[in-house]
């Protein structure tokens, strides 16, 4: 929501007028100097919109504000031309709303188009979060990261590696959103406060890895040639893309790391296929080579990569992988009731190569149990069961 600077305002004042906390009208105003402020300028405030209300006989802005349990002041700062003195019957002012509710509606088939509105709206009311582009899938989706926090310790989580398990994204994407509530209402999440989490690490997620095979499984081939009838031949002329896990050109994004690369080579399809293909060479496809940029470029103590099915939390490789990581996965074992397994007979994954190069933690999450795609009606549980991961994984 954006308001205006009046005669003695300062980012601390607002801070007080709209209990919102200080460091996220700070960081939701990148461009303002906050010693500079002038009279009229225009600023951003977290966790609101302003809602148009048109004026009924009888009405004052105080007894608009009383009814809304909000301070006059705080419509005056939207309102920076109306006279409360003269208010007209049928004359539209905007008062302040603050948020309450998710804004993701996680629990439906959560397609590219889905999670780009999601994130949009997002930014609109929580503009402390940075969302960029970290590249763009074969058929030039760009990939989002979103970053919260400005902390020491650097946080990843991911999604949607492997386009049958496109339930990992709404599952983050609802998580995200929870954070931000709880941030901007100054409420907790499981007893824990988001605050101290939100000034100690900065968390960078890339909710949809794969959007081209997201958008593949759940709306069938794209419009584009070749590839609107390529991906009928890789699937062995079948239309129907459930079982797919692959980018659009049939190379498995989670195959494609230099983390043992070869022997993934050997043993999987040596051509593009719905699952399983590691690809003409490691970091062929730009998916995977969008996400090893990014990696690189953050330098993160810590990565989940969030998949399904299994309810298992794979968290070793090559023996490569620090101590603590033992203590993270037993923690997430504790709050989820996932079995942590430390090294499966499995190569050329991202978080193979996160330990790989950085012998630091690296945990491939797999949520929920059945058969890929899992159902909706799993949502909510699983939501459930990885939520106490998501907040270990910040304050560990």
């Amino acid at each position: 929501m954006d308001v205006y600077i009046r005669q003695g305002n300062s980012f601390w004042q607002l801070s007080q007028l709209y209990n919102i906390p200080l460091q996220l009208i700070v960081a939701s105003n990148r461009n303002v100097q906050p010693s500079q402020l002038s009279i009229g300028q225009k600023v951003s405030i977290p966790g609101f919109v302003a809602i148009n209300y048109q004026i009924k006989a009888g009405d004052t802005l105080w007894g608009i504000a009383s009814r809304r349990n909000i301070d006059v002041q705080a419509i005056l700062q939207i309102n920076p031309d109306i006279n409360p003195m003269a208010l007209q019957i049928g004359q539209t002012i905007q008062v302040p709303l603050r948020i309450t509710w998710r804004i993701v509606e996680g629990q439906q088939e959560y397609d590219f188009a889905t999670m780009t509105d999601h994130l949009n709206r997002l930014k609109r009311v929580y503009p402390f979060l940075r969302i960029s582009s970290i590249g763009s899938s074969v058929l030039g989706n760009p990939i989002p990261e979103v970053l919260i926090g400005n902390g020491a310790k650097k946080v990843h989580y991911n999604g949607s590696f492997h386009a049958q398990e496109w339930i990992t994204t709404p599952i983050i994407m609802t998580f995200l959103n929870d954070y931000l509530l709880a941030l901007t209402n100054q409420s907790s999440i499981r007893g824990l406060s988001m605050l101290p989490l939100y000034a100690q690490t900065q968390l960078s997620i890339v909710p949809m890895v794969n959007p081209d095979g997201v958008n593949l499984v759940l709306n069938g081939p794209p419009d584009e040639a070749p590839w609107n009838t390529r991906v009928v031949e890789i699937n062995n002329g079948s239309t129907d893309f459930s079982g797919w896990k692959a980018n659009i050109r049939g190379v498995d994004l989670n195959n494609q790391y230099p983390a043992k690369w070869e022997i993934e080579q050997r043993r999987k399809p040596d051509e593009p296929a719905p699952r399983d293909y590691p690809g003409p060479s490691p970091l062929s496809e730009p998916e995977a080579v969008a996400m090893a940029d990014l990696t690189r470029k953050r330098d993160f103590n810590r990565a989940l990569a969030f998949h399904t099915q299994g309810e298992v939390i794979y968290w070793g490789f090559e023996n490569l992988e620090p101590p603590e990581a033992r203590t993270i996965v037993q923690e997430f074992e504790r709050v989820s009731g996932y079995q942590p397994i430390q090294t499966v007979d499995s190569y050329a994954g991202y978080k193979d190569w996160f330990i790989q190069e950085w012998r630091r933690p690296g945990f491939t999450v797999e949520l929920g149990s059945g058969v890929n795609p899992l159902p909706l009606s799993q949502y909510e549980e699983i939501y459930q069961e990885s939520l106490g991961i998501f907040l270990v994984g910040l304050y560990m």
